[in-house]
């Protein structure tokens, strides 16, 4: 009985000792934050006046947390905070390296955007439905995802923000919602039944679900455990949620159906948790697995970037044609998971980023846009120029941006993609991602020539006369404009910290020793 108790008594063998850093509480904070912010929310869903009041200050706290978490990691390195005390891998740990912590960053300046411009696109109807309680939910689910050190708490992330993004989808319950909502859940439960079952496969092999445990015991296991099953697996359930082809149909069947700044939102960070997940899993955990799949990756790399832009460039409604441009961007970004070299992975870090600010911009100036014009249909629209010509302006920078032109935040990461494809003789994957490019400005200016420059119709013209644009929609499209023609300007502290994010994935050294205090990967 006594040797027992003394055996109790040596609490450093379970526990984590060591108090924690007053600045590691910013490592949970942005998640459970938005939880508690989204509780406070649902119980005041009936007092619609009161929503945007809370929760845009929400939002604003919410940027500076994950802002200051971004900081953190930059002058720190990564930072690693396990729930509950107990030591790793039996304690779930919170790891954030420069990777997780610029995307939660990112993430959480495009919601506050959103939440922003949602006061006006969504009216008391969808605000009593709970627009800013799921806005808030799917940003716990999104940081979530790019914060936990663990692969099951991975998947409860992914889960959340099914879940949320689901009621923002259906929200109003209009038949075209309800019928995106559903091609939307499916595939993505299909996507999430495949992850769980890897996920148990993954259990069964390792014994372990930490993601720092794994990277560590991976080059163990490699001789001995089926791991080409299992990371394809992977890839498959991570592609359909990223919207790669051949599984990415669900994405424009869905993404013109609810209102625009849930499109926006969708369109700005959804499809980039799958990317994060390809490029945690693939890039840190597997990457001998990573390098014998990458001639796969890079064809459907290059299908979803050409396809992509082909179809947007036959679709007659321009939200159509932007969710056609999010699947195009997708393939931009495996590009460089393919590649797997530290510039084609900075490349596609930077181009998720752009693609998150880019893509939500595009949603909001086209909503403006069609506020002024009155449709989201070429054949329809007309006259925004003449109209207002600062919009005019404003979406032609975005529609350069997203084709990849300078001086904006698109050019970069296509240059960087470029350059790495050529550098492993890949000349057709460099090609994929010009014609892409070259496509992508044909199918802007085919927008912008039939819904900007050409003369409005007559009857277009007498009803759009009495619009007047929201202030806090413009704010929020100019808020985003700022942030793409500052990295593409500027472009040096962006790369600084991508680099740093590639260079994470390619040695987790850092990673590693941030959970596992002493230990030293193989």
């Amino acid at each position: 009985m006594a040797g027992k108790t003394a055996g109790l008594e040596d609490l450093s063998v379970a526990f984590v000792m060591e108090p924690v850093a007053a600045a590691d509480w910013l490592i949970p904070a942005p998640v459970v934050f938005c939880l508690l912010a989204g509780s406070v929310l649902l119980m005041l869903r009936k007092r619609t006046d009161l929503q945007p009041l809370i929760a845009i200050p929400a939002l604003v706290i919410l940027s500076a947390l994950t802002l200051g978490l971004l900081a953190h990691v930059v002058i720190n390195g990564t930072a690693t905070m396990t729930m509950g005390r107990w030591l790793p891998p039996f304690g779930i740990s919170f790891t954030v390296d420069a990777l997780g912590a610029f995307f939660a960053a990112t993430s959480s300046l495009v919601a506050l955007a959103a939440g922003i411009y949602g006061r006006s696109d969504v009216d008391h109807s969808g605000q009593r439905y709970g627009f800013y309680p799921f806005l808030l939910l799917i940003m716990a689910g999104v940081l979530g995802a790019f914060m936990t050190g663990d692969i099951f708490n991975l998947y409860v992330w992914f889960e959340v923000l099914l879940i949320s993004s689901f009621g923002l989808l259906v929200l109003g319950s209009e038949r075209s919602q309800l019928d995106g909502g559903v091609k939307y859940a499916f595939l993505n439960l299909i996507a999430t039944t495949l992850f769980l079952v890897a996920t148990g496969y993954l259990y069964g092999l390792f014994g372990t679900l930490n993601m720092a445990d794994i990277a560590v015991k991976a080059s163990e296991l490699r001789a001995a455990a089926p791991l080409m099953t299992l990371v394809t697996l992977f890839l498959l359930a991570f592609a359909m949620k990223a919207a790669a082809f051949p599984v990415n149909f669900w994405l424009p069947a869905s993404y013109h159906t609810p209102k625009l700044v849930v499109s926006a939102l969708f369109a700005g960070l959804l499809t980039k948790v799958g990317i994060y997940a390809l490029l945690r899993i693939l890039g840190m955990l597997f990457p001998v697995e990573r390098l014998e799949l990458s001639y796969i990756i890079a064809i459907a790399a290059a299908l979803t970037m050409v396809l992509g832009v082909l179809g947007a460039l036959a679709q007659n409604d321009i939200r159509r044609s932007m969710g056609f441009l999010v699947v195009s961007g997708i393939g931009v970004m495996m590009a460089g998971l393919a590649i797997g070299s530290p510039a084609g992975l900075s490349g596609t870090i930077f181009y998720a980023a752009h693609s998150m600010v880019v893509m939500t911009a595009l949603y909001f100036a086209i909503g403006i846009g069609a506020q002024l014009g009155g449709s989201f249909m070429l054949t329809s629209a007309g006259g925004l120029y003449a109209r207002n010509a600062t919009l005019a302006f404003v979406t032609l920078m975005l529609f350069l941006s997203v084709s990849g032109l300078p001086p904006f935040s698109g050019f970069w990461p296509k240059v960087m993609l470029v350059k790495a494809s050529l550098d492993i003789g890949a000349w057709w994957l460099a090609g994929a991602i010009l014609v892409t490019g070259l496509l992508t400005t044909i199918t802007v200016g085919r927008i912008w020539a039939l819904a900007y420059w050409r003369p409005a119709q007559a009857e277009a013209a007498e009803q759009a006369a009495a619009q007047t644009l929201p202030a806090g929609a413009v704010a929020a499209l100019a808020g985003l404009v700022i942030l793409t023609i500052g990295a593409g300007i500027w472009p040096e502290p962006v790369m600084v910290l991508v680099q740093d994010a590639a260079r994470g994935l390619i040695d987790p050294s850092a990673y590693v020793l941030s959970v596992f205090p002493g230990e030293v990967p193989q």
